[in-house]
């Protein structure tokens, strides 16, 4: 089945067609998606979308790029949400904690903020036996060590680009490494190669939309998850493999590593 791990279907890029956009990707054969939050001020609007949308599972967190937003309780509020939210009918559609991790690419500046943040989500992700998803830019190293510490069971390390080692220790851990547009670029070699030559089982499919648009939209187009469709093909064509086989093998792993994926495909 065909799972979009990873889209920000409730950026404010899609207020203007978000059901046009959902309809196009289902029609493109999409099961399943899963929207991140990012800030506390996400968690609401996603919550109430997935209400109306069956085939929507949600995460909950901070993004380490907004930390310098986050107020003194919000891993307080955080927690109270997930409590909340698992109590209620939609606990089915809470599928982890996310989009957490960090991220020196754009700053360290911040690092001390950005590590209590994460080790603060990850005990909540460990409280309620929830898997995460993982923001890992420029920062691999660290993540890796704070998920040790933690003993953290399970997730998706989102748009995968560390190196063959890096890959083999989460995948070790139980996680599942995420891969979309930034494949499909003839230059990204270091990422094709990943997407060659790891182990089929460890890879997920995802969009990061309306980011990481795939190569025929061009470096500024809006990415979509009707987009999934043609970057399994990219992934299928890169491993030598019909693309059914692809799709069917990454939507058993999207499963396996969010659980709470296979009720929403039903």
């Amino acid at each position: 089945m065909l799972i979009d791990t990873h889209c920000h279907l409730n950026a404010s890029e899609f207020d203007a067609d978000r059901e046009q956009v959902w309809q196009d990707a289902q029609a493109q054969g999409v099961r399943a998606v899963v929207i991140p939050g990012v800030t506390q001020a996400t968690f609401q609007p996603i919550i109430q979308w997935c209400a109306q949308h069956p085939q929507a599972g949600f995460a909950l967190g901070w993004h380490p790029l907004f930390v310098d937003q986050a107020p003194e309780d919000a891993l307080q509020t955080l927690q109270q949400t997930v409590a909340e939210v698992l109590a209620g009918p939609q606990a089915h559609q809470l599928v982890a904690i996310g989009e957490i991790g960090l991220d020196f690419f754009v700053t360290r500046d911040n690092e001390a903020k950005q590590i209590a943040l994460l080790k603060g989500q990850l005990d909540i992700a460990k409280q309620f036996g929830l898997p995460v998803i993982l923001h890992v830019r420029a920062a691999v190293d660290s993540v890796l060590k704070y998920i040790r510490k933690h003993q953290i069971p399970s997730g998706i390390a989102h748009a995968f680009n560390g190196s063959m080692q890096q890959a083999m220790m989460f995948t070790e851990l139980g996680f599942k490494l995420g891969f979309g547009g930034a494949m499909t670029w003839p230059r990204a070699l270091k990422i094709r190669k990943l997407a060659a030559e790891l182990p089929l089982q460890h890879l997920v499919l995802e969009t990061d939309s309306p980011d990481i648009p795939p190569v025929w939209l061009g470096h500024q187009g809006r990415n979509s998850p009707a987009q999934l469709k043609r970057i399994a093909e990219e992934m299928a064509l890169i491993r030598g493999l019909e693309v059914s086989q692809l799709i069917e093998i990454t939507g058993k792993n999207s499963t396996q590593v969010l659980p709470k994926l296979a009720h929403l495909c039903t």
